[in-house]
Parts: C-alpha cells; structure tokens; sequence
C-alpha cells in the first residue's frame, strides 16, 4: 500500500448519487489502473474525483508530482486528514469549469481517475481541447463509453467521440471491472481505457472545421453526409464526391481529415 495515509474504510464519506459517485473500493483494482500510467513525457498527474483516495495512494507510490481535483467538499476535507503529502495539491474545484493553467502552467500533466458516469464524456472532450498538454490519459469509464471511445469505424457504436479521440491519440481499451468492487455497485459494468498522445498530433487541415464536420456529421448519423452536411451550402459539384454518399461512422479519422481538406475552400472555420 502507498505511504503517507491513514487506513480508512469504505464508509467514511457518502456517495453522492448527484455527483455520480461510486468509490472504488478493489485495492487491485485501483493499483492496475495506477499502472496504467507510463510515465513518460510528464513529471505530473492529476486524479480527476479521488473520494477517499484509493486510487490516489498507489500514485502517490509513483516518481512525479500527484495533484487531484474534487467537487465534493466532504471527499477534499477527508483527503486534507488523510493524506497529509496532498497537502497544496488538492483543489477543491469543478474539472470541467476549472481553468488548469493556473495549475500546470504550460507544462505537461497527465490525467487519470474513476470518472463519474454522468460527466465522462464531457471530461474527455476538455482533455482533447488541452491536448497540447495532455500526452497522456487513462482511467474508468462507464464499460460501453469506454468501448466506443476505442472503437473502429464501421461499428454502431463509433461516433463523434471515437473519431475525435483516435484522430490524436492512440486508444487502447484495457480492461473491464465489474459493479461489485464499488461501494455503491452501479448497475453497468465499467472499461479502464489509455488514451497514448500521437507523435505527430497535429492534422494537416483546420482542426476547428474538422471538429465541426464530425459533429454535424455525427448529430443526422443515419443520413449520408451528403444530406447531414447540407448546413455547410457546399457547392454542388463538390457533393457529387463519392465520400459524400457514405454516411458518418464508415469514415476512419484519416478520411475525416480528408473530407475536412476538401471542404475548407468552401466553409467558414469557427475561428
């Protein structure tokens, strides 16, 4: 077990059903996920929910500098007794509202954590909009947004946040954990993912206009893109390309990069 902590129970502090809270309480569980982590290109992690610190304690374990974040008032009063080396670099903060430089600056950080359900995929699209920072990204999701994060295209289930995340990092789902190692269990089982940050991240098109077109793409799934990209006013003859007559998940991230340098001559950026 990690250092610098007082043995706690389970029960000392109450999930909030609001908050989306399920304490992990797996001690193997939790020092996989730490593991997750490879350390490389950071000297900094940020947990993202800690609770009580059952994931937190195993990264502490690990050589770089441990900061985590919590909404909940009562989870951050219990961390400042129970871990006194958090002691600065706990931040009583909402992740998704929070400005991060005024933590990190500019230098890199990782992130890592057991997610509330009900916010995850928001905090992976904040993640991508700092992904200048972010190298690397790991942690617990909700099994099936776990899944589709990793998935391929030609799947129902690959969408907008499939192609944004696999068009900058490599995605790898890890492995499943089921409800009975939280307290309390939820009623789905849940997917450790890590998100690798690619060597050349940038895309050679406008990434605001790629962003744009695999969301409105995405938001008439059914539909061709002929037809869900009508929004745009591309020129006919440009919508007589035969990508135009696929629909939204049979295009990999590459041939969205593509589609986006066909139609950057004709749309306006949200620049």
């Amino acid at each position: 077990m990690g250092k610098n902590f007082k043995a706690s129970s389970v029960g000392d502090v109450r999930a909030k059903k609001h908050l989306g809270q399920h304490f992990l309480k797996d001690e193997n569980i939790a020092a996989k996920i730490a593991d997750t982590l490879s350390l490389q290109q950071y000297s900094k992690v940020l947990e993202i929910g800690p609770g009580m610190g059952v994931l937190t304690k195993y990264l502490l374990e690990k050589p770089v500098e441990v900061h985590v974040i919590e909404i909940d008032s009562e989870s951050v009063e219990y961390l400042e007794n129970n871990y006194l080396h958090l002691r600065g670099r706990i931040h009583e903060k909402d992740f998704l509202r929070y400005d991060l430089t005024e933590v990190f600056g500019e230098e890199a950080f990782a992130i890592t954590g057991n997610f509330p359900y009900n916010i995850s995929s928001q905090i992976v699209f904040k993640m991508l909009e700092m992904r200048e920072q972010i190298p690397e990204f790991s942690g617990m999701f909700q099994k099936e947004v776990a899944k589709r994060i990793c998935e391929k295209e030609g799947s129902k289930t690959y969408g907008i946040l499939s192609v944004l995340v696999q068009a900058f990092y490599e995605a790898e789902y890890l492995f499943t954990v089921p409800p009975s190692v939280f307290n309390p269990p939820p009623k789905v089982d849940s997917g450790v993912l890590r998100l690798t940050r690619k060597e050349n991240f940038h895309l050679e098109c406008d990434e605001k206009l790629f962003f744009r077109i695999v969301k409105t793409s995405f938001n008439q799934r059914r539909k061709t893109l002929r037809n869900s990209l009508k929004s745009l006013n591309l020129p006919d003859n440009l919508r007589e390309d035969a990508i135009f007559g696929s629909r939204p998940e049979q295009l990999g991230f590459q041939q969205f990069i593509e589609l986006t340098k066909m139609i950057e001559p004709y749309a306006v950026s949200d620049k």
